[in-house]
């Protein structure tokens, strides 16, 4: 008994000089601290990759949504072009129908079609040897209708912006289908006839509509989308109406007077036949008067 109680009292008394030493705590210490530091930095590398994999995928979904506004800032700037290949080689054979044109254009810009004379809503191009030639885009943009007609000798049209479309009519061996996007100089097609213009020949009926509004093709070549997206074709539609407001109101001017001036003639006529009349009448009175006596 007395040599385990030895024994235990000289372990107990070996662990408190081990205990005493100075180094014993700050050992521990430091071992802790670097235990829990390795393991927030392995936290904290496991969040990064984590968030740099989120960062990669977010950065690839925003490419893909602002690849749409980037296209349509890019074609605001594009410029509108003859629709053809080689602008030297072709021919307007009609004009658009200019309202505010002199009457020779106006006259040179009419396509007769069933007895009957109809103004021109877009410019026809025909090559001068007569010569079939490739159809190309005058613009960027995504194509929303393609439909055979034989009146028209087909249509293909493409859409820029709301409202703004390019239509070509008159075509044949059409590339391109509904829902495409075409950038600008791309075939579309080659140049036809049409029953509508018969006397064109092959060519091709180009038009810039806004609105529904067809406008004058000549006016915006050359010129950004952005010129037709901030014309105001209201005003012109509106001062076209009043000025025929005004026609009509001088040609009622210039009807009324005559009318006053026609019931004036005829009121002072039949006053001038009572007139007459009536001393007529008196002149007879006195002279059986006159027999009388």
């Amino acid at each position: 008994m007395r040599e385990e109680e030895k024994k235990q009292s000289s372990q107990g008394s070996k662990i408190k000089r081990f205990m005493k030493k100075r180094w014993v705590y700050p050992s521990v210490y430091i071992a802790s601290a670097a235990i829990i530091l390795t393991a927030v930095l392995w936290f904290q590398n496991s969040n990064n990759n984590t968030t740099d994999d989120q960062i990669d995928y977010e950065a690839t979904d925003l490419s893909s949504k602002y690849d749409e506004p980037a296209l349509e800032v890019n074609r605001s700037m594009e410029n509108f072009a003859m629709p053809v290949m080689d602008p030297d080689s072709v021919v307007i054979q009609k004009e658009f129908y200019d309202y505010d044109a002199s009457e020779d254009k106006q006259e040179a810009a009419l396509v007769f079609y069933n007895n009957t004379f109809h103004p021109n809503t877009g410019i026809d191009i025909t090559m001068e040897n007569g010569e079939s030639f490739d159809v190309v885009a005058a613009l960027s943009g995504k194509v929303t209708n393609v439909a055979e007609d034989a009146l028209l000798g087909n249509v293909i049209e493409i859409e820029h912006d709301k409202g703004i479309v390019t239509q070509y009519q008159s075509v044949t061996d059409i590339d391109v289908k509904v829902g495409d996007q075409v950038d600008q100089g791309q075939t579309l097609a080659k140049a036809g006839k049409s029953l509508y213009n018969e006397e064109a020949g092959t060519h091709l009926h180009f038009e810039i509509r806004k609105d529904g509004i067809a406008v004058n093709p000549l006016d915006y070549f050359n010129k950004p989308l952005s010129a037709l997206q901030e014309a105001s074709l209201t005003e012109n539609v509106d001062d076209s109406g009043k000025a025929d407001e005004s026609t009509g109101a001088s040609e009622e001017e210039d009807v009324n007077p005559d009318n006053g001036e026609e019931k004036d003639n005829n009121d002072s006529t039949e006053d001038e036949a009572e007139e007459d009349g009536a001393s007529s009448n008196d002149e007879e009175t006195e002279t059986t008067k006159s027999s009388d006596a």
